[in-house]
């Protein structure tokens, strides 16, 4: 029931499935129990032994319910005995045990079927709600995390709630009633045999709990290993060329096999407990079936208490429930390797971002003054990256952040785009603050272009729609010319329709940069920031790409931060960056005159 808790508002949409499964198997265990009921007057008639009456009997009460069920069956048999033979009632009784057994299985089939629903359509929605928090987390709990660990989550983790499922709904429902009402059949037939049973029920189910007492422990470990292989596996097919081009294929194959390895121990175990659940529960069945065969027998030879048909009819309700029995067993063992699953399901969509937007945050859909980092400080650990720092970039103004690796530029760039919070002071956009502001008005306020060429398995032209959805193709075409881009994809086999292949692997890293520039070209945002956007190309990209960039920042506010001379020496004002701190700030020539570090940095030609 804990297990069904935290799983409760995934399943909730579907609980009209769950109520039609739950009936159906009401259904279904009660027509097992008739459907072994049925088989005590067939036998009767085979062997004659059946206690004739000639008069209708009468219900006199609860009290008698027993003498008078059994009656109206001996009613029914003896009349039709008497009046068609005994061979057209034992084929009353065929019809009859097999009406039983069809209603059974078809109640069993409409179980499945209804559950059907609710269990794909909580993978549905798990996988949806897991992916979109993925999405919605900060890059930073990436850096934490392994990438494979989340794609297994996402995909054997959640696969193996929606197996659990069916096994939750078997062990509270379908089997445990099928129990009863064998149990309640069973009384009604022989108490002093039914008693008999119980004396072995409490001894198997004590021994079969020992099996799976440690499983859900041992279920996390095959879980969590899982996401180390995925997340090796991801980690290989991304850095494919660097593995090949330092002859690491050999130290990488040993850390996916050793992975692999404890998999395979951890899985073993796994399975075989799971293994000996079946085989345990059923020789504890057949040791009860064995004591009831000897003690039963003496009641039929012996005493001669319990007629023969009466006894077989006990005994197939007795085996009937060792079939329950194990696959209460089974369950049980699902139920635990669910409830890891969704322990580490629930552990991501559980996660509070830092980022969320606050209650009353607000859109902004304009941005008229300026920008302003307010004695910002920030650290990713426990270093601080950035120090008391503070700039003001006017409406129309281009800004220049430079300086070595390490000082601190790219990451004003993931503060400007609330990628990561400031630890101390603020940044604001005329003058609200970015925290009070929508993550998504603030994005819309903002493009970005990075040194890494972003791109994804599809066409060009889905490609640049991200930066504007309802684009017609001619805004596209006309996007790619302003980033020198359309001269290129004019040619590809299907122009912009052309599939460039996983991360843009089609086309040279010039090429990739530049669509990466025409999809936020049209975008259009009234504030851009480029991310060392020419550093990734060769002389002529640079060339192409450069006159697209001071065409596209024409009037627009820019931070710019790159390490290429070309690209920020005609900035509105350069920002020379050390160590997380402001050294030197104003124009090309201005700093050149200070001979001073930027100076020092042209010559030693460190933005080449």
């Amino acid at each position: 029931m804990d297990y069904l808790k935290k799983l409760s508002r995934f399943i909730m949409p579907y609980k009209r499935y769950g109520i039609l499964n739950i009936i159906c198997n009401i259904f279904y265990a009660l027509f097992s129990t008739l459907a072994m009921v049925s088989l005590m007057p067939m036998i009767n008639v085979l062997f004659d032994e059946g206690e004739q009456v000639f008069e209708k009997p009468v219900y006199a009460g609860f009290g008698d319910l027993k003498e008078y069920i059994g009656d109206s069956l001996n009613y029914i048999v003896t009349t039709i005995t008497q009046s068609e033979g005994s061979q057209q009632a034992l084929l009353y009784m065929i019809i009859l045990i097999i009406s039983m057994f069809l209603l059974k299985n078809l109640f069993n089939y409409l179980g499945l079927y209804y559950i059907t629903f609710l269990r794909n359509g909580v993978l549905k929605d798990l996988r949806n709600e897991i992916y979109s928090k993925v999405t919605s987390l900060p890059i930073s709990y990436y850096s934490e995390k392994r990438k494979g660990d989340i794609i297994a989550r996402i995909s054997g983790d959640v696969n193996e709630v929606k197996n659990s499922l069916l096994a939750v709904l078997e062990l509270i429902v379908k089997e445990p009633l099928t129990i009863v009402f064998a149990i309640i059949a069973m009384l009604t037939i022989s108490l002093q045999l039914t008693l008999f049973v119980f004396l072995f029920i409490p001894v198997s189910g004590f021994i079969i709990s020992l099996i799976g007492k440690t499983l859900k422990k041992q279920s996390e470990k095959v879980q969590n290993e899982q996401g180390v292989f995925l997340s090796t596996l991801e980690e290989t097919l991304g850095g494919l060329k660097v593995i090949k081009g330092f002859n690491a294929e050999n130290k990488f194959n040993s850390k996916f096999q050793d992975s692999t390895s404890r998999f395979y121990r951890f899985s073993n175990i796994l399975m075989n407990r799971q293994n000996l659940a079946s085989p345990t529960s059923e020789f504890l069945g057949i040791v009860t079936i064995a004591a009831l065969l000897w003690y039963g027998g003496s009641l039929v030879l012996i005493d001669k208490t319990l007629s023969g048909g009466a006894f077989i009819g006990f005994m197939t309700l007795a085996y009937q429930i060792l079939t329950p029995a194990k696959a209460i067993s089974k369950a049980s063992y699902k139920v635990k390797a669910g409830n890891a699953a969704a322990d580490r399901v629930l552990d991501v969509l559980n996660t509070i971002s830092p980022l969320e937007d606050k209650a009353n945050a607000f859109s902004k859909t304009d941005f008229n003054d300026s920008i302003k980092l307010n004695n910002i400080s920030f650290k990713y650990e426990d270093d601080l990256v950035l120090k008391n720092f503070s700039i003001q970039v006017s409406k129309g103004k281009s800004i220049a952040l430079v300086g070595q690796s390490g000082s601190g530029k790219s990451t004003i760039a993931n503060l400007v785009t609330r990628f990561y919070d400031v630890n101390e002071g603020s940044i604001t956009i005329d003058g609200a603050n970015i925290k009070d502001l929508s993550k998504n008005s603030l994005r819309n306020l903002t493009g970005l272009v990075t040194q890494d060429s972003i791109l994804f398995n599809d066409s060009v032209k889905n490609n640049i729609l991200l930066g504007k959805e309802d684009a017609t193709d001619d805004q596209i075409i006309e996007a790619l010319k302003i980033a020198n881009a359309w001269e290129f994809v004019k040619n590809l086999p299907n122009g912009i329709n052309t599939n460039i292949g996983d991360s843009g692997g089609k086309l040279s890293g010039g090429q990739k940069q530049r669509l990466s520039i025409a999809r936020a070209v049209l975008k259009n945002p009234p504030i851009m920031i480029l991310d060392e956007a020419t550093s990734a190309l060769d002389t002529e990209s640079e060339r192409l790409v450069q006159d697209a960039l001071e065409n596209m920042m024409k009037n627009r506010t820019s931070i710019i931060i790159a390490h290429r001379l070309s690209t920020i020496q005609n900035a509105d004002e350069i920002i020379v960056m050390k160590q997380g701190e402001i050294v030197e700030q104003g124009k090309h020539n201005q700093l050149i005159a200070m001979n001073g570090v930027y100076k020092k940095l042209v010559n030693m030609q460190s933005f080449e």
